[in-house]
């Protein structure tokens, strides 16, 4: 005799059906994804493709003038800021993510092209979402005003201006525009905006007054703004991370290291140095805070996050110089510290005592920062070729994949798929072919 079911033991029954079907996938909302460390949780993204026959290639679309900042994506929709050099206008695009139809194109600011190293763009800062407002930001300049560089090897020119920072909504409506201070820099802009809570926050280091500022998400009025000591250039967005029983905002820059309270911009903690110039940002991996830096000189540092003032003399775990890291910013998996020197050579590091445990190199130059996804670690070199490793004390190449075009932006992952920005196109990998 068949049994019916009870009306309870169906909804216990559908509760865990439900449970194990896997949660929505993690939308790409910022620099470095949803942690801004550069980890996702995607199970379905592919590991073999190949640009130049199309293998594993969703879409392929045109990027309308040049830039170094990745794409970023909110379910649907792709956003990705460039610099049409000719018009000198920045602009933001915004792209289907599924099916890569351009949907529309914003000019956020129209001025001469400051003064920038070989290496960056006009347009390196990735813009950032939560869903309703995109944020963007870029160096405004008037192209005359111009000063003798600071800390180069030799003398140059650079242009004085001020940054930019403007909110977009979804459908390209622009809702604010604001000047929240000076920049200049030999080395042109690029400062990601970082999202916490009703705050965008945006590092201003540059020679100059620097400064790190908070702006309100709606409004885009000042909420706090904290001046930067030694007021030097760097680039490193900051990473939030909840740690030893506070809310902490770490980042390196300006000689040093610091760790603030993203709420007000007050100090928790500082280690002085170890460099002038930063431009990777850190991770964490629940125990220490990791710096992968810089120039003139080149480190690689664990560091405790449980300080109060000045822990230059307590809280470094460890302290080690032989990795030549500058742009890359690192990743963490597995116990292992991922460093990519510039000039294409992987470091492995155990991330506890920070022994080095391999180095090999993997690719011609490194710009790009690294990405963990499906317990491997990706390493996508300049001419667009991505190197999966799989973490371990020795060296295991699981996958070679080609681009076929240059690439200089760090990569970005959704809905089991892989968004690559080349020099010239935006690509979307998804697994169509089986591996």
């Amino acid at each position: 005799m068949t049994r019916s079911l009870s009306r309870p033991f169906v909804w216990i029954l559908l509760a865990g059906l439900l449970a194990a079907v896997p949660a929505q996938a993690e939308n790409w909302p910022g620099w470095r994804g949803p942690r801004g460390d550069g980890s996702s949780l995607d199970t379905e993204i592919p590991l073999t493709w190949d640009g130049p026959s199309g293998k594993n290639v969703a879409w392929k679309a045109e990027v309308p003038g040049v830039g170094h900042a990745s794409p970023i994506v909110w379910n649907d929709r792709l956003f990705l800021a460039a610099c049409l050099e000719e018009q000198q206008e920045r602009i933001l695009i915004c792209y289907d993510s599924r099916s890569g139809e351009k949907l529309w194109q914003r000019a956020v600011l129209t001025a001469p092209l400051e003064t920038k190293h070989k290496l960056n763009s006009h347009a390196s800062s990735t813009p950032a979402t939560d869903g309703e407002l995109v944020y963007v930001a870029f160096q405004e300049v008037d192209g005359t005003t111009t000063v003798p560089s600071r800390n180069t090897s030799k003398p140059r020119p650079m242009t004085v201006g001020q940054m930019v920072v403007a909110a977009y909504d979804f459908e390209g409506n622009r809702r604010w525009l604001v000047r929240p201070g000076a920049f200049a820099s030999v080395h042109g802009f690029c400062s990601s905006p970082v999202l916490f809570q009703d705050k965008v926050i945006v590092n201003g280091d540059h020679d100059g007054d620097s400064y790190i500022v908070a702006l309100d998400k709606a409004t885009g009025e000042t909420v706090w703004k904290r001046p930067r000591e030694h007021k030097t250039r760097s680039y490193t967005p900051p990473l939030i991370r909840e740690a030893a029983g506070r809310t902490q905002m770490v980042f390196s820059g300006s000689h040093c290291v610091v760790s603030l309270d993203p709420n007000d911009g007050s100090r928790h903690w500082k280690i002085d140095g170890p460099t002038e110039q930063y431009v990777a940002s850190m991770v964490f991996d629940g125990s220490l805070f990791y710096l992968a830096a810089g120039f003139p000189t080149y480190h690689v540092m664990g560091i405790r996050p449980d300080g109060q003032g000045n822990v230059t003399e307590t809280h470094v775990a460890w302290h080690v110089t032989n990795a030549r890291c500058y742009v890359p910013s690192p990743a963490v998996i597995d116990g292992y510290l991922y460093v990519a020197d510039d000039r294409g050579t992987a470091n492995c590091f155990d991330a506890a005592t920070g022994e080095r445990l391999w180095q090999e190199r993997l690719g011609n130059h490194f710009s790009a920062s690294l990405i963990t996804a499906k317990g491997l670690v990706f390493f996508l070199a300049d001419d667009g070729q991505m190197t999966l490793v799989r973490p371990g004390k020795e060296l295991e190449v699981v996958g070679e994949n080609s681009l076929g075009e240059q690439c200089r932006a760090s990569p970005a992952i959704s809905d089991g798929r892989i968004y690559l920005r080349g020099d010239r196109h935006l690509f979307c990998l998804r697994q169509v072919e089986s591996e």
